[in-house]
């Protein structure tokens, strides 16, 4: 009986010790997960801004959610300003739409082979670059042949902007200059520094492209906070401004 005492208070022994050892860890971890979490309802200091310009068009979500869409499909080519509120890590999915005809994949009366580009940046400093995630899901016309234009496609997935889509076969897009896209006047008017303009492979014939990328942290290096959940929460009121007595 003593023999089995002592092996077993040996065991508690170890097990406490091990606990201690692991405490400053799950400490540290239990800081880490509630050191962004929110205090207080969002504001717009807490928000950041995308500039956004797409030839022609695009669909822009974050982590999910649509929050913003290309207010003029085709002509004149505009950039497109919103502040969002970033969470991270942050996924960004965008669809970016050359305006084609479906059958044939040509412009202005099936006259003319059109061109893409997009380009995005926001204001914790996340630009376009080849490290995005791109894939064509409709290209044409098919090998250029504009006199007997055909049109290619794939289906797009429902869930291509979710945050937990697999992406991991998708190409890795593919950088443009300017002088290729040719952006007109407003896209100069804006911040797009440090940015570079992306498409799948073919900027002129691949029509509809879907892009993709996860922002693990804010490039600029800020702490912001999550406000994730926001509506499983109850935001602490701002002191001295309780509800005045009659």
């Amino acid at each position: 009986m003593i023999r089995k005492y002592n092996l077993f208070s040996v065991a508690i022994a170890i097990t406490i010790l091990a606990i201690s050892a692991a405490s400053p860890a799950l400490s540290q971890q239990t800081q880490t997960n509630h050191a962004n979490q929110p205090t207080h309802k969002p504001r717009i200091s807490d928000t950041i801004m995308a500039n956004v310009y797409a030839d022609n068009s695009f669909k822009l979500y974050i982590n999910g959610e649509l929050v913003a869409v290309d207010s003029i499909a085709f002509i004149p080519h505009n950039v497109v300003s919103v502040d969002i509120l970033p969470a991270y890590p942050m996924t960004i999915a965008v669809m970016g739409i050359d305006n084609a005809d479906p059958e044939t994949g040509m412009e202005y009366a099936n006259t003319n082979i059109g061109d893409g580009g997009f380009i995005l940046k926001l204001g914790d400093g996340t630009v376009t670059n080849a490290t995005w995630k791109a894939k064509k899901f409709s290209w044409g016309p098919v090998d250029g042949d504009t006199r007997n234009p055909k049109v290619e496609s794939i289906p797009v997935p429902e869930n291509w902007y979710a945050t937990d889509y697999d992406d991991s076969q998708w190409p890795n897009a593919k950088e443009f200059t300017e002088q290729e896209v040719g952006p007109k006047a407003p896209f100069f008017e804006h911040d797009f520094e440090g940015a570079t303009f992306i498409w799948s492979d073919d900027v002129k014939l691949d029509n509809l492209v879907l892009f993709r990328t996860v922002v693990k942290s804010p490039p600029d290096g800020k702490v912001r906070s999550d406000f994730r959940g926001l509506t499983d929460v109850v935001p602490q009121k701002p002191e001295g401004r309780g509800r005045r007595k009659r």
